[in-house]
Parts: structure tokens; C-alpha cells; sequence
């Protein structure tokens, strides 16, 4: 069982991580290069609607199955090791900051571009870019920490 809570939790901090590094270091510098700001706007749209809505049922699953293998493999919180404890705070604030990009600059994007209020929507689709960087960033520790634990500290 608790193999099986370990392969769902990776493969969904793999989607996650994987995808923010995907939108910041590849799709966004490209869509700058050959995208006019409307187009890039609907195209970052799009991508966002469908990545926040897989996002939704990962980040959910990615909490539930650490905090279940941190009964099942630790006994418990008080029981596991640092670097464990450490990936269940960078969890908790990676989720913070989701809940945050997804219901105040995401929400802000959708209703700047339904009214045509391009600059609005450009101006909130940067504090999405800067939501996710800093997201990106954080993912990124949470899986030096998570591999430097498991296997060197």
C-alpha cells in the first residue's frame, strides 16, 4: 500500500513541478518570441484553465498520500525525519500559493479578458507568472530536499 502512496504522490509533484517548469522556461519565452499580446493572453488562457484544472485533483492527491505515508512509513509526525518535515511545509505553502494564483490573479485574468480589459489581464497574468516562479521554485527545493533526505541525509 504504501508503495502505491508513494508512486501517486511522485508522479503528481513530477506533473506539478514538470508543468510550472515547462509554462516559465519554455512556453512562456516562446509565446513572447511569436505572439502579439492578445493572442499570447488567450493562449496563456487556455493553458492556465487546463493546468490549474488538473492541479486541482493533483495537489489534493499529492497532500492526502504524503500525510498517509507519513503515518504508515514514520509512525507518525513526531516520529519522521527532517527532510520530511520539511517537504510537508514546502507542501502546505506550494498549496497556499496555488490557492492563491487560481483565486485572485487566475480569477482576475478570466474577467479582464471577458470585458476586453487587455492591460488588466496582462497585468494579472504577470502575477501569475510570478506566482508560479516562485512556485516553480519552491517545487524545485521540495525535490533536492526530498532526494538529499532519502538517499544522502
Amino acid at each position: 500500500m504504501a508503495t502505491i502512496l508513494y508512486v501517486l504522490h511522485v508522479l503528481g509533484a513530477v506533473l506539478w513541478v514538470g508543468g510550472m517548469a515547462f509554462a516559465i522556461l519554455v512556453l512562456r519565452p516562446a509565446a513572447h518570441g511569436v505572439l502579439e499580446g492578445p493572442q499570447r493572453l488567450a493562449l496563456m488562457q487556455e493553458v492556465f484553465r487546463r493546468f490549474f484544472r488538473v492541479l486541482w485533483h493533483v495537489v489534493p492527491i499529492i497532500l492526502l498520500t504524503g500525510w498517509t505515508i507519513f503515518g504508515l512509513s514514520y509512525w507518525g509526525f513526531g516520529a519522521s525525519v527532517w527532510h520530511v518535515h520539511l517537504m510537508n511545509l514546502t507542501g502546505i505553502v506550494m498549496t497556499g500559493v496555488f490557492l492563491y494564483v487560481t483565486m485572485v490573479p487566475w480569477k482576475a485574468m478570466r474577467a479582464a479578458i471577458a470585458d476586453g480589459r487587455t492591460a488588466d489581464a496582462a497585468a494579472a497574468m504577470n502575477r501569475i507568472r510570478l506566482g508560479v516562479t516562485a512556485n516553480l521554485g519552491i517545487g524545485v527545493l521540495t525535490v533536492a530536499v526530498a532526494a538529499w533526505g532519502r538517499f544522502g541525509g
